[in-house]
């Protein structure tokens, strides 16, 4: 470890020029994004308005390095909310143009733009589709002249030592594609519920879902009566199956005014004052918490217990009424406990309820 290393027909290479050759490619890549970065034009808001106005799919292609790239930007495309997959040059014309439909829109990948299997099938991709989409660094090139939308790639180098093997010039393509989907997702309002809608599975998933999927329903809470007695309200409670931490109360009117946790009795037994057992519980319950509104994610209620340093989260509907629980021991296996508020959390005012006074 540390020493210069050779493999066989290779040449002397230590680690520190490993890390100088790897910061140079990073270096020269960064450079490009920012050089794509700042010549960006209308042609730019003319391929997000072809996009956005879609009606169809968004017909990805592109061959070599190129359609590598071009296979992560229709996957891009589609989990942020626009209907996209990857067609092959080869395969398309062995009937794979098939998929094309006259709504779709063609987004192709070609550097030179003069690749044979692209070129090949550009008459058939202009035809067949409502428009073409070129992402090319040859605005001379066959791509080009057909497209009607060109986004030029500026003049890079390559960040391999030879200048030859796609580096520069893919890593610029991807980001370029980063945007596209970005912005056209933008403009459609793609929101963090319809995000959480493409990717259910894993821990985004989880973490996006709804409270209603995960809370505990009204059938396995502790709910009672605010003007029972303490007595009366732990009898009530003692029900078998899921138990919770805390007991929810209700007025008349079955909205929420309080809760009683066991650490609440915990302190009344521990301060022998057993002979408030048979008072009414709202004399001793908590009226100051914090509940969640049904319909809000995981996410929402993750940064509540964490933040508030609490254990048990009441559910309520927009009457107040409770529907459910939260209890942390419920979202230990869904997502990492967040310290920080969600960065659309602010968009969702109706999301927090607080009881109580201020004082």
């Amino acid at each position: 470890m540390g020493e210069a290393s050779k493999l066989a027909g290779g040449i002397e290479f230590s680690p520190f020029e490993q890390r100088l050759l790897a910061r140079q490619i990073l270096l020269t890549e960064s450079k490009a994004i920012q050089q794509l970065a700042e010549c960006m034009d209308q042609s730019f808001c003319d391929a997000v308005t072809m996009i956005e106005e879609c009606r169809g799919n968004v017909i990805v292609s592109g061959i070599g390095k190129a359609g590598l790239i071009g296979r992560k930007i229709a996957a891009t495309l589609a989990s942020t909310g626009t209907p996209s997959h990857f067609v092959h040059p080869a395969e398309a014309v062995h009937g794979d143009l098939g998929c094309i439909r006259s709504e779709d829109v063609v987004l192709v990948l070609s550097h030179s733009g003069n690749t044979e299997e692209v070129t090949r099938i550009l008459g058939a991709l202009r035809g067949q589709s409502s428009g073409l989409i070129a992402i090319t660094g040859n605005a001379s090139s066959a791509l080009a002249r057909a497209a009607d939308v060109v986004l030029l790639l500026p003049p890079m180098h390559e960040a391999c030592v030879h200048g030859l093997a796609p580096s520069t010039s893919t890593t610029s393509m991807l980001a370029l594609g980063d945007a596209l989907a970005i912005v056209v997702s933008k403009r459609r309002g793609f929101s963090s519920t319809d995000f959480a809608r493409y990717h259910p599975g894993g821990a985004l998933g989880r973490k996006l879902s709804k409270i209603d999927e995960v809370m505990r329903p009204l059938d396995q809470c502790r709910i009672c009566r605010a003007d029972q007695t303490i007595r009366e309200v732990l009898v009530a409670a003692a029900k078998p199956g899921r138990r919770t931490g805390a007991i929810m109360l209700t007025d008349a009117e079955a909205r929420l005014v309080g809760i009683f946790t066991d650490s609440d009795l915990a302190r009344l037994l521990e301060k022998r004052r057993d002979d408030q057992l048979d008072q009414p519980i709202d004399s001793v319950m908590t009226r100051r918490f914090h509940a969640i509104c049904h319909g809000a994610s995981v996410r929402d209620a993750v940064f509540l217990l964490s933040n508030r340093k609490i254990s048990e989260l009441p559910v309520v509907d927009e009457h107040d009424r409770p529907v459910g629980i939260i209890d942390i021991t419920d979202l230990v296996s869904f997502v990492q406990l967040e310290t920080s508020a969600p960065s659309d959390m602010e968009e969702r005012p109706a999301t927090l309820r607080l009881f109580g006074n201020e004082d």
